[in-house]
């Protein structure tokens, strides 16, 4: 369909990437990933015929169509939002008004006449490709897809140029999908996306008749849509044939073959350098001498680039709160509209937040994500009720525009320098790195940076003097999966007390032990990570009621066969206390559980890589029977630690 031969870019004086040879098939699904500055965005825009190559070629089918969506920029105005998306059926459109005045041709010609045959064939051919279109479902067509992208019924009929930037890239995603090219090229399409809308376009995508190639840094939107990974790395494009989980477990491998190689390589040279150095001067070794210098001539360098190294940052632990951090009362939140009457953002909510909670909100936008965040960290007064904070509370706040309470004439390292004086400077730099600033980065005014720049630097100031209880709405927007990973590790191993917005559900996942979903002017609690949530949410056990003023600490609940469940509590049945001694038991079998799953899965993947290798018939029944043997106590003791976690939940609440 497309295809790329030994094509090559350059950026000014550095070349992004050379003889990159791909062929792009009608059924594409690919990921493309690499580090910042590879080249990711300009190889989409080669694609999409935006920018030229400097080397090679690229050559398509006749035909074909592309539809490319950048990261922003695309601006819209002069239609409503139904109006704009359905332009993009214009063609049909006129196809339609055409085929009426064929009709009118075919009434009043000669049915014998060359005329009436040239326009019959001509009306055949319009009524199979509007049939194939599905002219007559145009409307709900644009209506599902502006209802999945997160615009309400009354955003329909509004001017396009009465929204944000964000929500103008989801006009233009709309029009996109709706469009249906032969090859959709999608740069960072979740960036502007609550979670429900992002979960909505992995099930669009998932079912998308052609092809499509994304550039995201949300790693579980990558491993849900795509069955193809393409890495720019080294100034090379390199192929992995699966998801961004799949991904990483075969680049692990081939950096070690790489490796090997090397070495072996390596290990050949010294010892032709060795022979040659030797016996140079001997006239009776000199064929073999010559011998061993044409071999080394001849041999092809495997380079070894630099591999990025890992950061692990920790975070400076702050001072111990007390056990209660935030107390929530009877919270109500209004907002006065241009008639004069109320908008209801929440409604009699009451929650409480104990200290190493790590709470994600999330809900529609426009629930009231933001507000609620903002009252906790007392930005914004409620309009009711009353936030009581906990004993030795140090809130932090890190806003979506945190940007604009820095100082613009201040230089970046001197900056977070100053607020850290006890870190090593160059663990300050390696931090910086992971959020993108290297090199000279350091050394800029924050004045001359982008908003997103900024940004990126108020979240890792904010991680080197971090408060007891960090407040976060939207702190993964703008960083790349590197500087998300060092963030997640860095936030999970924080002593205090985190409550944050966010829509990567990777992130999500690996941080949450609780769920707050905004949704109807109330704040419903949910026990574990998002997948938890969903869980709950589909049929699993009922949420904890909002009116409850206790803390529910869980231990983490694995997903199990949900059973029909009546409509969601209100309060919760006593629960029968336990003995010490039966208590003191629960406590012994579930740490003992703990101890035990990791080494039984160490077993599992050792058996499972002995049985990889290849030997005989009946060490492969032998070791297949041992495999699932240890699958299946691995199974059974999940079960157990799940039933010891649901037990002392119930004793400790």
């Amino acid at each position: 369909m497309l295809q790329l031969s030994s094509a090559g870019k350059r950026f000014g004086q550095k070349l992004l990437f050379e003889d990159v040879n791909w062929l792009i098939t009608p059924d594409e699904r690919t990921g493309l990933v690499g580090g910042n500055g590879t080249g990711k965005s300009t190889l989409l825009k080669i694609l999409a015929g935006q920018e030229t190559l400097d080397y090679g070629e690229l050559t398509s089918v006749k035909g074909m169509t592309i539809g490319y969506l950048p990261q922003d920029g695309l601006v819209m105005s002069g239609k409503t939002v139904f109006e704009e998306c359905l332009s993009v059926f214009d063609h049909l459109r006129a196809l339609e008004r055409e085929a009426e005045e064929i009709t009118h041709v075919l009434s009043t010609a000669d049915p014998k006449s060359r005329e009436y045959l040239s326009a019959a064939d001509r009306y055949s051919d319009i009524a199979d490709h509007l049939h194939v279109h599905d002219i007559y479902t145009l409307d709900s067509q644009v209506g599902a897809v502006l209802g999945g992208l997160g615009f309400s019924t009354e955003d329909w009929e509004r001017r396009t140029e009465e929204f944000s930037g964000g929500w103008q890239m989801r006009i233009a995603l709309a029009k996109l999908l709706l469009q249906k090219p032969s090859l959709l090229l999608l740069d960072e399409p979740t960036n502007h996306l609550d979670l429900e809308s992002r979960n909505w376009l992995e099930n669009y995508l998932h079912d998308y008749p052609n092809a499509f190639i994304m550039i995201s840094h949300d790693r579980y939107f990558l491993d849900v849509t795509v069955n193809k990974t393409i890495e720019i790395w080294n100034k090379r494009m390199h192929v992995y044939h699966g998801n961004y989980e799949k991904y990483l477990v075969q680049k692990d491998e081939r950096r070690t073959q790489l490796m090997n190689a090397y070495k072996n390589q390596r290990d050949r040279i010294d010892a032709l350098e060795a022979f040659i150095n030797r016996f140079r001067y001997q006239a009776t070794k000199a064929k073999q001498v010559q011998s061993r210098i044409k071999e080394l001539e001849k041999i092809e360098r495997i380079e070894v680039p630099e591999e990025e190294a890992t950061i692990h940052f920790t975070i400076p632990q702050p001072p111990a709160s007390g056990r209660t951090v935030i107390e929530v009362s009877n919270l109500s939140k209004y907002y006065p509209t241009p008639d004069g009457g109320e908008k209801k953002i929440l409604e009699d909510v009451s929650f409480q937040i104990d200290r190493g909670d790590r709470i994600a909100l999330v809900g529609a936008n426009g629930a009231g994500k933001s507000t609620l965040i903002r009252m906790l960290s007392n930005l914004e007064p409620p309009t009711s009720g009353e936030i009581k904070l906990g004993h030795n509370v140090l809130a932090d706040y890190f806003a979506q525009d945190q940007y604009k309470t820095l100082d613009p004439n201040s230089q970046m390292l001197e900056d977070i320098c100053g607020i850290a004086p006890t870190v090593p400077v160059v663990e300050l730099r390696s931090l910086l790195g992971c959020f993108m600033f290297s090199g000279d980065d350091v050394y800029k005014n924050l004045g001359v940076l982008s908003g997103g720049e900024r940004n990126r630097y108020a979240m890792a100031k904010m991680l080197v003097s971090p408060a007891n209880m960090l407040l976060l709405d939207e702190p993964t927007n703008h960083l790349d999966l590197r500087a998300k990973d060092v963030l997640l590790e860095a936030i999970a191993n924080f002593t205090g007390t985190v409550l944050f917005v966010s829509h990567d559900r990777y992130f999500i996942d690996g941080l949450a032990t609780r769920v707050f979903e905004v949704e109807d002017h109330r704040v419903h609690i949910y026990p574990g990570n998002y997948e938890d949530y969903l869980w709950r949410k589909s049929g699993g056990p009922e949420k904890v009621s909002t009116s409850l003023s206790t803390s529910l600490k869980t231990a983490p609940v694995a997903p199990a066969v949900p059973e029909p469940v009546a409509e969601p509590v209100k309060a919760v049945a006593p629960v029968k206390r336990l003995n010490p001694i039966k208590l003191k038991h629960l406590e012994d079998e579930m740490q003992k559980a703990e101890e035990t799953i990791p080494v039984l899965e160490e077993k599992i993947a050792a058996a499972e890589s002995a049985l990889g290798a290849y030997r005989t018939a009946e060490d492969a029944v032998r070791e297949a029977a041992e495999l699932d043997r240890l699958r299946k106590e691995h199974e059974d003791l999940m079960v157990r630690w799940e039933d010891l976690g649901t037990q002392l939940q119930a004793q400790r609440e």
